[in-house]
């Protein structure tokens, strides 16, 4: 039998936020700003509040924060390969908030210009259900799927254990999770129907040269 190497991986990172107080300050500040701006912008958000991308301005400390974190993510999963040892690149963060409630979901899309792409959930509005019913998972796309399923939309290629690749993967959120994924990455939020409130932050990364001088 031939042997099959499965080419060109993904990365998808997961972590977990650890201060519970950075979190209510978070949606504190989420809230109030909901409160200031209650029309908030429309762009991939099916019905729900879509912040301006403008949230390290608003956000106060706890946003600046949580951009380091997702900053620190992507230094530790990236290297600059003409400097192994030392990266040229720095991060500019642009970051979203997003307030969900039953019904609320996000369209299939990616994010044009920059390298990485992280969502950090502040309340997952499941409030501690876990219900599948309930919807509101992160979905990916394979994004050479469209056009492999045209001629033959039931085949899959075989993963290392012998059964079908996933080309969809779905994870359901929680409270103080964080993932990051290339920014090309097809995803989307399927329909959220929880009985809370689903309060979420969408940061992107953009890589900048640094200025001579400016330490790694």
């Amino acid at each position: 039998m031939a042997e099959t190497r499965l080419l060109f991986g993904t990365p998808f990172l997961v972590d977990r936020l650890q201060s519970p107080e950075g979190l209510k300050a978070l949606k504190d500040v989420i809230l109030a700003q909901k409160a200031r701006d209650p029309d908030g912008v429309q762009i991939s958000n099916v019905g729900g509040w879509h912040s301006s991308a403008d949230m390290i301005e608003w956000g106060g400390e706890a946003a600046k924060a949580l951009a380091f974190t997702a900053m620190t993510m992507a230094d530790e999963a990236t290297i600059d390969i003409r400097s192994p040892k030392d990266n040229r690149y720095s991060w500019v963060p642009d970051m979203w908030a997003n307030v969900s409630g039953k019904g609320n979901a996000n369209f299939h899309h990616t994010h044009p210009g920059s390298y990485w792409s992280a969502v950090a959930y502040i309340d997952d509005g499941y409030e501690g259900s876990t219900d599948p019913a309930l919807g509101g998972e992160l979905q990916l796309l394979d994004p050479r799927m469209p056009m492999l399923r045209m001629p033959a939309p039931d085949l899959r290629s075989k993963d290392g254990s012998g059964g079908p690749l996933d080309n969809e993967p779905k994870l359901r959120p929680s409270t103080g999770m964080i993932v990051m994924f290339p920014s090309w990455l097809l995803h989307a939020v399927r329909a959220f129907h929880g009985p809370g409130t689903r309060i979420s932050i969408a940061i992107n990364l953009i890589p900048a040269l640094k200025s001579q001088g400016q330490p790694s």
